[in-house]
């Protein structure tokens, strides 16, 4: 089995192993634009997705979309469409430390963390590259919000609530326990988090899950498909077309604020939007090659568009970076890894690396 071909067949287990239903639905459906199951209409290409973030009024805090996740897991605090002098004085705040200067001013936080955890690399050992993964983005947050808080802690209830939240929302029957075991997952983050801004903790949620998402993703498929000399040679392109094919948020769940259209597929309010960033940039049929990238337009969408892009796109870009050129000096190869069941992205549970040199 060639490099590439070994690569998206590991790859595509985050996807059939922690949801197969739902992959498999998009699958079937991805041959349209944007088709209508019910009230819930599935976008697949790139026009019809940025048509979803950009020409249809959204509704940001209707249930099971990430503005309704915040306003619960922040009690109501959080809802994107706030006013007021504080909640702008928050989003200057992030604005200043998601900024050029504040993603450098952060980046001794997370270099110091790999220099650290792939010292065993070195000396033949072998690393867990989710653990130290989860441990690189719980001290990123803990910095980016003054805390003093460990990181792994940190780490481990982020996700656990990112999981719990998810799990209550999926399609399909009540689960029983579903609404407990989140609140009490909320809870116990809020804890480790009070008393900073709803929006700065809902950044950090958001910035350690798709980071424990994608990172080992990334090295995998690096070691798969022999990617390595890239983090030397153009580490830009290759941490940009690793991002898209992980597209660490594969779908972006919205619901419309009134009628409109994407794809040809006329929209009504209250219809749910199921955006597959996945799709839109074509991560399901073209592997990434860092020598003849995809425009940086395309790639760019798997953190969103407009006024609803992630503000976190250049931390993100940063640190995945930072961590192939650390890792690509001991070239390492896949071990062994697990597919986690829970986690609220699609990712590894485990991902043994050891070094090839």
């Amino acid at each position: 089995m060639t490099g590439p071909r070994r690569a998206r067949r590991r790859d595509r287990r985050v996807y059939l192993v922690s949801h197969p239903v739902l992959f498999g639905l998009l699958a079937a459906t991805r041959r349209w634009p944007a088709t209508r199951l019910g009230k819930t209409v599935l976008v697949h290409s790139r026009e019809a997705f940025r048509d979803g973030l950009t020409r249809v009024p959204l509704d940001r805090a209707a249930a099971g979309t990430t503005g309704g996740a915040a306003g619960e897991l922040t009690g109501g605090e959080l809802l994107f469409n706030q006013d007021g002098a504080g909640h702008r004085g928050s989003r200057r705040e992030l604005s200043d430390a998601l900024s050029a200067d504040g993603v450098q001013r952060l980046r001794p936080v997370w270099t110091a963390v790999l220099e650290r955890r792939l010292a065993p690399l070195g000396s033949g050992g072998r690393i867990d590259l989710v653990d130290v993964t989860a441990e690189m983005a719980g001290a990123t947050a803990a910095a980016l919000l003054d805390l003093d808080v460990d990181p792994r802690a940190l780490a481990g209830a982020a996700r656990a609530a990112a999981a719990a939240g998810a799990r209550e929302h999926l399609p399909g029957l009540p689960r029983p326990g579903a609404r407990r075991t989140a609140e009490a997952a909320t809870a116990h983050l809020a804890a480790l988090l009070t008393p900073h801004s709803a929006l700065a903790v809902m950044l950090a949620v958001a910035a350690i899950n798709t980071t424990v998402a994608a990172l080992p993703r990334a090295a995998a498929w690096c070691a798969d498909a022999d990617l390595w000399s890239f983090a030397e040679t153009d580490p830009d392109a290759l941490t940009a077309e690793l991002l898209r094919v992980t597209a660490p948020t594969p779908l972006l769940p919205r619901v419309a604020a009134a009628p409109g259209t994407v794809g040809g597929c006329p929209v009504h309010a209250g219809d749910r939007l199921i955006l597959v960033a996945r799709h839109a940039v074509d991560a399901h049929r073209l592997d990434p090659d860092p020598a003849d990238p995809v425009p940086a337009q395309v790639a760019q969408l798997v953190f969103g568009v407009g006024p609803h892009a992630c503000p976190g796109a250049r931390l993100a870009r940063h640190q995945l970076t930072d961590a192939l050129r650390a890792l690509a000096v001991h070239r390492p190869r896949v071990v062994s890894a697990r597919v986690d069941r829970r986690s609220a992205l699609p990712g590894w549970s485990r991902l043994i690396l050891a070094p090839t040199r």
